[in-house]
């Protein structure tokens, strides 16, 4: 789970802060400073929304029958894969255009008032920050135990991307940003592939959906859990010792369809230079 967890930090928050970098450069390029005062309660304000939302399903699961977080955690594990399979394409197409649409949304807001500067901050950071605290949610979900892991990874990413991010804004580090999402994006689709295994193993066991019991492979003697290379495989694949045949064919379909539509080929664009472009 300290992978995983580390790669959805990573990934979603080096998008979030690149965001801001993108903003922040532009006003001060812009010499627009004063607007500055406005970004950063936009940026607050989604980012205590996404901590209130993640503690929100928390509390709310830990209330529940043992059926009823089952049948939410399997729910929200789905629309977690949702959002990250939505968010890794439109990655993808919006790496060649968004800083460009970002300062004349900016450029937008600034001839509206402040209001609007904090309104398009908030909403910027803010979509961000709600699909990772879903993703993040089932993530820990999948981990059980009680473990710490998904926590220290996820803050561990959060740290390096914000680090990436500013070094990227200061001009210190360059490097192909596009070449990143895309390695990123295929690690991602079998970390997806995985959180949507267990949110539908948890329907199956809420009796939402038929064949709990119905194995596509019981692998406990040859590759369990417990041991460090079951440990590795349950925490990059989401890895299941005994696994249904729903969790199989859905893992499997969902690598098979969505992984070369990732891959594939799309027009010749220029690479990302970073955010001080």
């Amino acid at each position: 789970m300290l992978f995983s967890s580390l790669l959805i930090g990573l990934r979603e928050g080096l998008e979030a802060a690149l965001v801001v970098s993108i903003l922040v450069a532009f006003l001060v390029k812009t010499d627009r400073r004063e607007a500055l005062r406005w970004v950063w309660p936009g940026i607050a304000a989604a980012v205590l929304l996404s901590i209130a939302f993640g503690a929100v399903l928390t509390y709310t699961t830990a209330q529940l029958s043992f059926e009823q977080q089952e049948l939410l955690g399997g729910s929200l594990s789905i629309v977690a894969v949702g959002f990250v399979t939505a968010m890794i394409f439109w990655m993808r197409k919006a790496s060649r255009t968004i800083a460009a649409e970002l300062r004349g949304k900016m450029d937008e807001a600034l001839a509206v008032g402040p209001l609007a500067v904090l309104l398009l901050s908030f909403l910027a950071v803010g979509r961000e920050g709600l699909e990772t605290a879903v993703f993040f949610y089932a993530t820990v979900q999948s981990a059980q135990g009680g473990t710490a892991q998904p926590l220290i990874g996820f803050a561990i990413g959060i740290a390096v991307a914000v680090a990436i991010a500013y070094l990227l804004y200061r001009g210190a580090v360059r490097f192909d940003l596009g070449k990143f999402f895309k390695i990123t994006g295929v690690l991602l689709v079998f970390v997806a592939a995985g959180v949507l295994g267990y949110g539908l193993h948890d329907l199956q066991e809420a009796a939402f959906l038929p064949g709990l019991h119905t194995l596509a492979f019981d692998a406990s003697n040859a590759i369990p859990e417990t041991s460090w290379y079951g440990a590795l495989l349950k925490g990059i694949f989401n890895y299941s010792q005994q696994t249904t045949v729903l969790q199989a064919v859905a893992w499997v379909a969902y690598v098979v369809i969505v992984l070369p539509l990732f891959l594939r080929r799309t027009s010749p664009k220029p690479a990302l230079a970073g955010a001080k472009e």
